[in-house]
């Protein structure tokens, strides 16, 4: 079967995309684009640590990046503010992963990419992407085809690793930081039907929490 990789779904009218923040743009923009940056790499790293040492940690990484975010602290806050969002305990917690790489076969093509944060719980799957410098839209439903295809394609992996179990997908725009949902209506809309020839993990396995 031929590859597929979610970041570059194929065969569909994308449609437009949230404009970049360049680094060479306005003091405002590059600001931004800086600050949506620095957040990213809170969020990547921050739940690797004991949930005791996270404060500690934010407001250190978020003063030694001062010239790339307004007020440390608020910054540092907003980071905290997302691991402790109601309901994504288990996405940030003990046996999350994040840069996990997965792939499967969906409707005769290899799907293969890298979930930014991923946990498996004996009943829910929680895959999160996060989106650095860019506008989030207004709601779920005005994402990106480009990201809903992505999301779409990492859906059905996981149902496929994972049958019998709630499949959550969730974009995190980093430039808020703004924690979104995609419905699974929205999703299937956007890919293919699932081919019953199974799906794999690529590396460790992700062990239920």
């Amino acid at each position: 079967p031929s590859p597929l990789a979610p970041s570059r779904p194929e065969g569909v009218d994308l449609g437009p995309v949230p404009p970049a923040r360049s680094p060479l743009a306005s003091t405002r923009q590059r600001g931004r684009f800086n600050r949506g940056l620095a957040m990213h790499a809170l969020l990547q790293h921050l739940p690797d640590l004991p949930e005791q040492d996270r404060q500690a940690a934010a407001l250190s990484y978020a003063a030694r990046s001062a010239h790339l975010v307004d007020d440390p602290t608020a910054f540092a806050a907003e980071a905290l503010r997302v691991l402790q969002t109601p309901g994504l305990a288990a996405l940030f917690g003990p046996g999350s992963r994040a840069e996990q790489p997965v792939s499967g076969l969906v409707a005769g093509r290899i799907v293969s990419g890298q979930v930014d944060r991923l946990v498996v719980t004996p009943t829910r799957v929680i895959a999160a992407d996060y989106k650095s410098g860019r506008e989030p839209p207004a709601s779920a439903a005005g994402t990106p085809v480009l990201y809903l295809r992505q999301m779409a394609a990492y859906h059905a992996v996981l149902g496929l690793l994972y049958p019998g179990r709630t499949i959550t997908c969730l974009l995190i725009w980093t430039d808020g930081p703004v924690v979104m949902e995609l419905p699974p209506d929205l999703l299937a809309a956007h890919r293919a039907p699932a081919s019953a020839n199974g799906g794999r993990l690529i590396g460790p396995p992700v062990p239920s929490t």
